[in-house]
């Protein structure tokens, strides 16, 4: 009796952690809400280059319902490692980033808002500049946060993804080439 006793005690916990296990992964499955994420381009504009002016690119946001946004743009085809190009943070909540965004770790036009130091050793946008060759690819990704991030002007990609963790509420990314 006292074994039929332990085996359904045993077979009640495996049921209810079972149950709960189940919640926790749909939860973490729960799709994120995307944004829509527009450059006007297929292949970057040598303005957006190291061949030209090397500034940014306007992009543009759909579907945000977020309290600030955070972007990172960065090369996976990089000869060594994901090479990181941009990353700005605490943008409010707009529909436009606007081009031509000043290269300082602080800004205050267009909007307030916080850039870091890029893999080329840079405050702000430093556009694509590969080797010639195949063309490489180049992610615009755009994160939707519950918050602005308490990240100091000129920190590395590395902090501001910590940062955002567990703040992600939206994301939507475009994708471009460039070669030379």
């Amino acid at each position: 009796m006292n074994r039929l006793i332990s085996l359904s005690c045993v077979l009640a916990a495996a049921i209810a952690f079972s149950i709960l296990f189940a919640n926790v992964v749909q939860a973490e499955e729960t799709p994120m809400k995307s944004l829509i994420v527009k450059l006007g381009f297929d292949r970057v504009p040598d303005e957006n280059t190291c061949q030209g002016l090397d500034v940014s690119p306007m992009i543009e946001i759909e579907g945000l319902n977020a309290t600030s946004l955070a972007v990172i743009v960065d090369d996976p085809d990089a000869h060594s490692a994901v090479f990181t190009h941009w990353f700005i943070w605490n943008i409010p909540p707009i529909n436009v980033i606007p081009g031509a965004i000043t290269k300082k770790a602080t800004i205050n036009e267009p909007f307030i808002a916080v850039q870091g130091t890029n893999d080329f050793g840079e405050i702000g946008y430093s556009g694509p500049c590969p080797p010639s060759g195949k063309p490489h690819r180049y992610f615009f990704r755009v994160f939707g946060l519950d918050r602005m991030l308490d990240l100091p002007a000129g920190a590395f990609a590395a902090d501001l993804k910590k940062a955002m963790k567990g703040h992600v509420i939206q994301k939507g990314e475009a994708m471009v080439t460039y070669g030379r």
